[in-house]
């Protein structure tokens, strides 16, 4: 029994040298690394950088009473169209005292003047008529009356325009009824009946009855910081997705970019407007968010590599085309010139060609996705 127990100890004590051995011996050897084969495809480029903002309309208007007094009547609510002359609200003027007393006195005064000039008329038409005076004192008499006829309709116009803001000559031109001053649709109304509101004048601007805009023309409006702002110009593509539309896209032209940035958090931003082209079938609301894509550069139907095959080294840049597959996979270094690149994919405009093969990212034995 000790003989057979001693044998099982010298086999194991061998079998662990033999296991350590094998597990240096495989530890020494070099790891042989393999790398994915490239071939250079034939494709386009392009550099993008994406501006953030909203779409609303070009000219959004605001009407403003041109009298001051209390909203009676709200005739449209927001979402409706609406022509240029059509009437939004109606206000009914409070009348201040002192121009209510003054108006009412001066009509007054003109009921007496007339009463007074028409006895006169009177006189002299019946003179005139026996030949007593002449054609010149009647004339007189008869411009005299009719002045005070007028004065007494003015003076009749005054009290009513005090009073309600109307008179009967000029009710087509009533300020008590605010008007729509374009055609579009009615963005919002902030007034309700019973507010106070006040007329637009030098020194205010008056209350707000509604805005009113052209849904028709709408303008892309953004910001896009200064390291790219020297790329774009007016006149450029842009297109637009609107992430409230199922991210559709539509086309715009860039027509202006400030000339002068504003900070925000840190950044120099400037202030870009393109025209946008909406279809009539796509209903777009006023300050939906939208981003404008602006491709700076395009390169059409050049060689593109991955940039992840390209070693950059100082200010030059290098591709290592394949020399051998098998047994061993080696390489050439070769220097090429570099054009575009998208992040992505890398323009190579000189050194390979679309036949070479190239070296491309380490191909993990213990993963099927391949590692830098």
């Amino acid at each position: 029994m000790k003989k057979v127990g001693k044998i099982i100890l010298f086999v194991f004590i061998g079998l662990v040298v033999l296991g350590t051995f094998m597990f240096l011996w495989q530890k020494s050897r070099p790891t042989v690394v393999r790398y994915e084969i490239i071939t250079p495809e034939k494709g386009s480029i392009e550099n993008k950088t994406v501006a953030t903002g909203k779409v609303e309309p070009r000219d959004e208007i605001l009407i403003k009473p041109q009298i001051s007094g209390i909203v009676s009547e709200v005739l449209k609510e927001a979402g409706e169209m609406i022509k240029a002359g059509d009437v939004i609200a109606k206000v009914k003027v409070i009348p201040e005292m002192g121009q209510l007393n003054s108006a009412e006195s001066r009509l007054k005064v003109a009921d007496i003047n007339l009463t007074q000039a028409k006895l006169e008329f009177d006189r002299q038409t019946k003179l005139y008529q026996n030949k007593v005076i002449s054609k010149g004192e009647f004339e007189a008499s008869e411009a005299t009356y009719k002045k005070a006829v007028e004065e007494r309709e003015n003076a009749q116009d005054a009290l009513d325009i005090v009073k309600d803001g109307i008179s009967k000559k000029f009710a087509q031109l009533s300020n008590t009824q605010i008007r729509s001053t374009i055609t579009g649709m009615i963005l919002d109304v902030p007034i309700k009946a019973g507010n106070s509101v006040i007329q637009a004048n030098t020194f205010n601007d008056g209350t707000t009855i509604a805005s009113v805009a052209d849904m028709g023309d709408m303008i892309f409006k953004g910001k896009l910081d200064e390291t790219e702002v020297g790329k774009v110009k007016e006149g450029m593509p842009i297109t637009l997705t609107i992430g409230a539309l199922n991210s559709k896209k539509f086309t715009a032209i860039l027509e202006y970019v400030a000339p002068k940035g504003v900070e925000e958090n840190g950044a120099i931003l400037f202030e870009l407007k393109a025209a946008a082209k909406i279809p009539d079938s796509v209903y777009v609301r006023a300050g939906y968010s939208a981003n404008a894509e602006i491709v700076l550069e395009k390169a059409d139907s050049v060689i593109t590599v991955p940039e992840s095959s390209v070693e950059f080294s100082n200010d030059s840049a290098f591709i290592y085309v394949v020399k051998t597959e098998v047994p061993e996979q080696t390489f050439d270094r070769k220097y090429v010139k570099v054009g575009l690149s998208d992040g992505i994919k890398m323009e190579i405009r000189e050194g390979i060609t679309l036949t070479d093969k190239i070296r491309g990212n380490i191909i993990d034995p213990k993963s099927k996705n391949p590692t830098k």
